[in-house]
């Protein structure tokens, strides 16, 4: 039984302390003298860590602040002037905006680029650990069980060198080692046999992505250098990403629609 699951039980039974709320006010209180200790007395790599994540803490903080303030931000305006005369209870109100305007034409910005990566399949089935990994026995007497064979397509470069047997965790079969795949333009129309870069993305897990693992609606990054696309400055494209649309275990292949 969890420890965690003692302490509610104790807490039903027997309540708490009296002096509880204030006792845990007080324990935050000195939370701000604790660190402003710890920080003035660490140092070296310790120190660098703690005030990279003191900086996020404090980005994130003062990013809550400014969108509590953004109602009542103003800004003046830079508009060219209206002819006409204007009465004097609208001088002020006109020649100035608020921040939450500027700040919604932001967010509204955000959403059309986050809608150019829109996928084919936006939810996938998540794979457990136990479907994409088989116990491998190990040792003299093959008693040992922390080797696993991992039972679904992987990609792994060209330069990917194997670890010795005797020290490899994770166990990529070569028959199920793919450097190629079937990806249709959604534009053209067209398929093309494309090779694979890298593995960008697999919804699934991130240990996942780590070793490579091509599962239906991951995301893949494929040399297109021989489409012939190129970017408004009249670069060659060289890489772009794909999204798995099959099971390549179960098909032998792996096809996928490019994301334009």
């Amino acid at each position: 039984m969890p420890q965690h699951e003692h302490m509610e039980r104790h807490k039903k039974r027997h309540g708490v302390r009296m002096d509880k709320m204030e006792r845990d006010r007080k324990r935050e209180a000195r939370k701000a003298h604790k660190i402003s200790e710890f920080a003035q007395k660490s140092f070296g790599l310790r120190a660098k860590l703690f005030n990279q994540k003191r900086f996020k803490e404090k980005a994130a903080m003062r990013k809550t602040l400014a969108l509590h303030k953004e109602g009542s931000n103003k800004h003046a305006n830079d508009d060219k002037v209206t002819d006409g005369a204007v009465p004097a209870y609208l001088l002020d109100r006109e020649n100035v905006t608020r921040a939450k305007i500027l700040s919604n034409t932001v967010k509204q910005k955000r959403k059309e680029k986050a809608g150019k990566w829109t996928v084919p399949i936006p939810k996938v089935k998540p794979i457990a650990d136990d479907e994409m990994f088989k116990q491998m026995a190990s040792g003299k007497r093959q008693k040992k069980n922390w080797k696993r064979m991992i039972t679904k397509v992987t990609f792994v470069g060209d330069a990917y060198t194997r670890k010795a047997p005797k020290f490899e965790r994770f166990i990529r079969p070569t028959g199920l080692r793919y450097k190629k795949a079937h990806i249709t333009h959604p534009e053209l129309k067209t398929t093309f046999c494309l090779d694979i870069l890298g593995v960008k993305k697999n919804p699934s897990s991130t240990l996942y992505t780590n070793l490579g693992v091509i599962t239906k609606g991951t995301i893949i990054e494929v040399n297109v250098s021989e489409l012939g696309l190129v970017t408004q400055s009249g670069k060659v494209v060289w890489g772009k990403y794909a999204q798995i649309t099959n099971n390549p275990e179960l098909d032998g292949c792996i096809n996928g629609v490019l994301l334009v």
